[in-house]
C-alpha cells in the first residue's frame, strides 16, 4: 500500500500556497511535514484528505484508506465519550471500540459527557476516532495539541503500533514523537508557491 503525491499544487482563497509537491509513503512508514506557520501544511493535508480539490497534480491512494484528524476534535458535546466513539465505529462498521478506549486512556471517562472533558481529554477522544475507522492511512494535523507529555508519549506509541501493522501516517507536527526508525521528514519550504506578479490579488484570507 502506498500514498503517492505528484506535482501537487494547493491553494487557499484562490491563492496558490504550495506547488509541485511530490512524495511517496509506503506501508509501515510515517512522513512528517515541516515548515513555518502559514506555509500551507494544513491546506496540503486537507487536499490530500479529499476535503478540497487540488489546483493541479495527482493524489493516489487505495480507495477508502484515508482518515483525517484536524485541529478540531470533531466530537459531540451532548454525547458521552462512549457514545461518540460508538457512532464512528458504527459508521465504519468496526468492532474496535473497547480497544480504542483502552489505548487512548478513556475507559474511566467513557460515561462522561464529552462537553465536560478537559481540552486534553477532548483531544484524546478526537484522536481515538482514528482507531475505530479501520483506515490504514492516517492524515494528522498537529495531533498533539492540548496533550500533556504522558499523552503525547502514549499517542506516539499508538502511531508506532499503527505503522507496525502496515499503516501509514502523514502528519504535520513540530513535536518530536520519537518515530525516527519509521519516519521521514519533508521540509515544505522549497515548495512555497512563487508570487504571481502578473495581477493583483485582493484576498481577505491567505
Amino acid at each position: 500500500m502506498e500514498l503517492r503525491v505528484h506535482n501537487l499544487t494547493v491553494s487557499r482563497g484562490g491563492v496558490p500556497l504550495l506547488e509541485d509537491v511530490c512524495f511517496e509513503v509506503s506501508s509501515g512508514q510515517a512522513l512528517i511535514l515541516r515548515g513555518p506557520n502559514g506555509l500551507g501544511k494544513t491546506t496540503l493535508l486537507r487536499t490530500i484528505a479529499g476535503l478540497q480539490p487540488p489546483t493541479q497534480g495527482t493524489i493516489k491512494a487505495p480507495e477508502d484508506a484515508l482518515v483525517y484528524a484536524a485541529h478540531a476534535d470533531g466530537i459531540k458535546a451532548t454525547l458521552t465519550v462512549r457514545e461518540n466513539l460508538s457512532f464512528w465505529a458504527k459508521i465504519f462498521a468496526q468492532d474496535t471500540l473497547e480497544q480504542a478506549l483502552i489505548d487512548f486512556d478513556l475507559t474511566e471517562l467513557q460515561s462522561r459527557m464529552a462537553g465536560t472533558l478537559s481540552a486534553g481529554q477532548k483531544r484524546r477522544l478526537g484522536l481515538a476516532r482514528l482507531a475505530v475507522t479501520g483506515r490504514k492511512i492516517w492524515i494528522l494535523d498537529e495531533p498533539t495539541v492540548s496533550l500533556d507529555r504522558q499523552s503525547v508519549m502514549r499517542f506516539a506509541g499508538i502511531i508506532q503500533s499503527h505503522l507496525a501493522n502496515g499503516g501509514i501516517a502523514l502528519l504535520a507536527t513540530h513535536i518530536d514523537l520519537g518515530l525516527d526508525a519509521s519516519a521521514k521528514l519533508l521540509d515544505l519550504t522549497p515548495f512555497k508557491a512563487k508570487p504571481n506578479l502578473s495581477h493583483h490579488k485582493d484576498e481577505a484570507f491567505l
